[in-house]
């Protein structure tokens, strides 16, 4: 059957308009799993990520955030990336110790203070030799490792002053080792499991606490089922943007550049609207009726300072001191 003329006028122009959206299209793609909400304020700093990617490359390579685990697991989304999926996570660096071992440190209790204290590891020559271990045994990109998320405070439904009020308690914590042996010295029993289900795991009382940073805490409306908080500070959470090294390397160069560059930029956004943020987000929770403590954290230092030597973190330790001028 003949197409008439104006059936033909119409499917040229329906092809045409098929062929323009198309050549607006992004060249590249990469999707970022976190298992933030979008009210952390860690969440703002990817947001920008993404704003900023898209203007510095035109509008060449796009960038689509999944927050709450959307992609799965942190886990998973990491085996994803060593196989070449254009996929990325925000993560800590516990979790990247099984590929590579230095970037267990990061997870150390009390190794720095404050974000001003970890961005000089994060951004340090000494770091990018992980960097670049890490492309070796895994084939993970880091783009950076700047995205602090606060540090880490114990969450009970009873007072916490000295390690010995952990004994026996039920704490979840990533599975990490760096996780399991802090929680472990600390006097709690390490209960790793994935943070969704956190909530659900102190209602039932299948765990008796946890150990998180504040902004996670109004994240996952923890405040509903705990009654107490001790500021430890034992964990200053550092976690990085990575992604797949075979994708990585598919782009091009001035791509590459970018990405990590703004990577890095929009670390800082994120971890300084962090440091901003915290004082507000405590008086929400007091103000929840949640009690918030701040304790002597001597027998807390002193109780956690074998997990280096567990660990085999001694000597990386002393060159990392070295770098704080501690």
């Amino acid at each position: 059957m003949k197409l008439t003329r104006l059936a033909a006028v119409g499917l040229a122009g329906s092809a045409a308009l098929i062929m323009a959206s198309s050549a607006f299209a992004a060249d590249y793609t990469l999707s970022v799993n976190t298992a933030l909400s979008t009210s952390d304020p860690l969440y703002k700093g990817l947001e920008a990520f993404v704003e900023n990617v898209d203007k510095r490359t035109n509008g060449a390579l796009e960038v689509k955030l999944f927050p709450n685990s959307q992609l799965g697991p942190d886990e998973d989304v990491l085996e994803q990336a060593r196989v070449g999926a254009p996929v990325a996570v925000v993560v800590d660096g516990g979790r990247l110790a099984v590929f590579e071992n230095e970037f267990g440190i990061l997870g150390a209790p009390y190794l720095a203070s404050g974000y001003d204290g970890i961005r000089k590891v994060v951004t340090s020559d000494l770091f990018e030799t992980w960097v670049q271990k890490l492309r070796a045994a895994s084939g993970h990109q880091v783009l950076s490792f700047n995205w602090w998320q606060g540090e880490r405070h114990l969450l009970t439904n009873k007072p916490v002053t000295k390690p010995a009020d952990l004994d026996g308690l039920a704490l979840r914590t990533p599975g990490a080792p760096v996780w399991t042996e802090t929680v472990k010295a600390m006097g709690g029993v390490p209960t790793p499991m994935p943070f969704a289900d956190v909530y659900s795991g102190l209602q039932l009382n299948t765990i008796d606490g946890t150990e998180v940073q504040l902004p996670a805490v109004i994240g996952a409306n923890l405040q509903e089922v705990i009654s107490h908080i001790t500021k430890t500070g034992h964990i200053n959470l550092i976690t990085g943007l990575v992604t797949s090294a075979i994708w990585f390397d598919s782009l091009p160069e001035d791509l590459q550049v970018a990405l990590r560059e703004e990577a890095l930029k929009a670390g800082d956004i994120a971890s300084y609207g962090t440091r901003d943020a915290l004082a507000k987000i405590e008086e929400d929770l007091k103000a929840s009726g949640v009690t918030v403590s701040e304790i002597d954290l001597t027998p807390f230092v002193e109780a956690t300072e074998g997990v280096y030597e567990t660990l085999g973190y001694t000597e990386l330790r002393k060159q990392v001191n070295e770098m704080l001028g501690q």
